[in-house]
């Protein structure tokens, strides 16, 4: 059983100003065997709780009373050594918790569960968070704690390693207690049995999980949103991916999509009279409409049109060699050709 009284915390400014407070008046009573899930908004103050149950931080007022062994919080992967190497970390760890000729045991277990590899022999310093949280995973667990606590420590690792940390936490549950904060709702659901919403530095217990993370939903609107209207939701015409008749980004209304052929609207549309290469009569370029072509043969108006007016025109009487009866110059009008005498009867 862990017992918390009149609990204070808040962090404190390096210019002497406070922060207001983080954890105000916390009063709580945790049974024995009773795994408890803290919820709450980032910054609720849900690590700062594990860390004052595990002794690693001190409180502004009140008092921690634990009556069980009590784990460090698995995940946050602080309280090593960095230029000692993981393997010296943990065989250092395990003698000051009284491993006593368990040590070695203690450095296998270690080394296998957390699946280091050569790094298990490097340099803290040189490891990245993820593989110092691995490590402290598998040395929480290497001991025996009447409650283990976790802070996001099922979301350390690749999948495979996640399936691993969360079957050891089960296999933990039947001996031990929980205290966990998790935003992964199904870990919460399936671990613990309990509760802890935390909202504006106060503390609301609640005997089922269940009620603890709707308590958490009501507040910041998880369940107000109806089926359908979740960001992802699509609903005819809505969602990202929706394809609505005539407005989805691809969708091909007549007329309106991109490449859409509506007679004389598509880009490559052949409306007659429009199209570049559009032969209407008269108005293409190349259309040839009598008269009007380049190239066209109107009577009369061509380059070479012979209309009764040009200079080689024969027009009856005008052209130079033109034989109009008795204009010619060879003309032989009746009466007028000196050589021909009109004989009498």
């Amino acid at each position: 059983m862990i017992e918390i009284k009149h609990l204070y915390k808040r962090y404190h400014n390096r210019d002497g100003r406070d922060n207001p407070w983080v954890l105000q008046d916390i009063n709580l009573i945790i049974p024995t065997g009773v795994s408890v899930g803290l919820v709450g908004r980032n910054g609720a103050g849900k690590s700062t709780l594990l860390r004052l149950i595990a002794g690693m931080d001190k409180a502004d007022k009140g008092e921690i009373i634990r009556h069980a062994r009590v784990s460090w919080p698995i995940g946050l992967a602080g309280g090593f050594q960095g230029s000692m190497t993981g393997r010296q970390n943990v065989k250092f760890v395990a003698r000051v918790h009284g491993g006593g000729l368990n040590v070695a045991k203690i450095i296998d277990f270690v080394e296998e569960f957390a699946e280091l590899g050569d790094a298990f022999d490097w340099p803290i310093k040189n490891y990245s968070s993820g593989m110092r949280s691995r490590l402290n995973f598998g040395l929480s667990l290497a001991f025996d704690f009447d409650v283990y606590l976790s802070d996001e420590a099922t979301a350390v690792g690749d999948r495979a390693f996640k399936n691993k940390a969360s079957k050891a936490f089960k296999d933990k549950v039947g001996q031990s207690s929980l205290i966990m904060v998790s935003h992964a709702e199904g870990i919460l659901k399936d671990l613990c049995q309990a509760g802890i919403y935390l909202k504006d530095g106060q503390a609301n217990w609640f005997d089922d999980i269940n009620d603890a993370i709707a308590a958490y939903h009501e507040e910041t609107g998880g369940d107000a949103k109806p089926a359908g209207q979740r960001p992802n939701a699509n609903r005819p015409g809505q969602g990202p991916n929706a394809n609505r008749p005539g407005a989805g980004p691809n969708a091909n209304r007549p007329g309106q999509g991109p490449n859409a052929n509506r007679p004389g609207q598509g880009p490559h549309a052949r409306r007659p009279g429009q199209g570049p290469n559009a032969n209407r009569p008269g108005q293409g370029p190349n259309a040839n409409r009598p008269g009007a072509g380049p190239n066209a043969r109107r009577p009369g108006q061509g380059p070479n049109a012979n209309r009764p007016a040009g200079p080689n025109a024969r027009r009856p009487g005008q052209g130079p060699n033109a034989n109009r009866p008795g204009q010619g110059p060879n003309a032989k009008s009746t009466g007028e050709n000196p050589a021909v005498t009109p004989k009498a009867d």
